[in-house]
């Protein structure tokens, strides 16, 4: 197996999981009874927190299913006019889910840890996307790309955060309030650091090119 075989696998993976991912806040919109977070009455009994909380999801699964069509190369040198408004879209999703994320992640349960944890993913989410449309409106095409990668490994915390839960759980045999604090770190500071290592390569090669 070369390695163009593993970027195809890859790249199909990265395709489903930001579609499912994507999908995922239909669960909780369509759903008959409260599950997942919803249960906990204390939350549910806030109005602004119940309404912080549709809003994270819904447009946090926009971000997703907007952002992933942004790294097509198709489709930003045929189809550039719907590249540009799928990336409005994003940076707007990005900017109403963060928001409600921040607010959320503040009231957290998991503690210190977990709070902290959260708060430092959505300010990331927040400048890095802000900073990737201030590049390209600024003419900054591969300082542009560059944010975009990392906002959207950030983005990716909602894929890695779904994932970790059933290994802590399974896997390591923790309950969730005992790895929910360590996840609320773990689901997006490796992806800060597999992004980073991504625009090393990219950078490489531009000097090389």
């Amino acid at each position: 197996m070369n390695a163009s075989f593993f970027k195809i696998v890859a790249g199909i993976l990265f395709v489903l999981l930001s579609i499912g991912i994507g999908l995922y806040p239909l669960q909780y919109i369509l759903a008959n009874e409260p599950f997942g977070v919803l249960q906990d009455r204390a939350l549910l009994n806030s109005a602004i927190w119940k309404w912080a909380f549709y809003q994270h999801v819904t447009f946090g699964g926009l971000a997703m299913l907007f952002g992933f069509t942004q790294f097509s190369k198709k489709i930003r040198d045929k189809y550039r006019s719907f590249h540009r408004l799928l990336g409005k879209m994003y940076v707007l999703s990005v900017l109403l889910s963060g928001i409600a994320g921040l607010y959320i992640a503040i009231c957290t349960f998991g503690g210190l840890p977990a709070q902290l944890g959260f708060t430092g993913l959505a300010i990331g989410w927040l400048i890095t996307t802000w900073l990737a449309y201030f590049a390209i409106k600024s003419g900054r095409v591969n300082a542009h790309e560059r944010w975009m990668i990392r906002s959207y490994a950030l983005t990716w915390a909602a894929v890695m955060l779904r994932l970790y839960f059933p290994l802590f759980e399974f896997g390591f045999g923790m309950n969730f309030q005992a790895s929910y604090p360590i996840i609320a770190w773990l689901c997006w500071v490796p992806n800060l650091l597999v992004a980073e290592w991504i625009i090393s390569r990219l950078n490489t090669n531009s000097s090389n090119s």
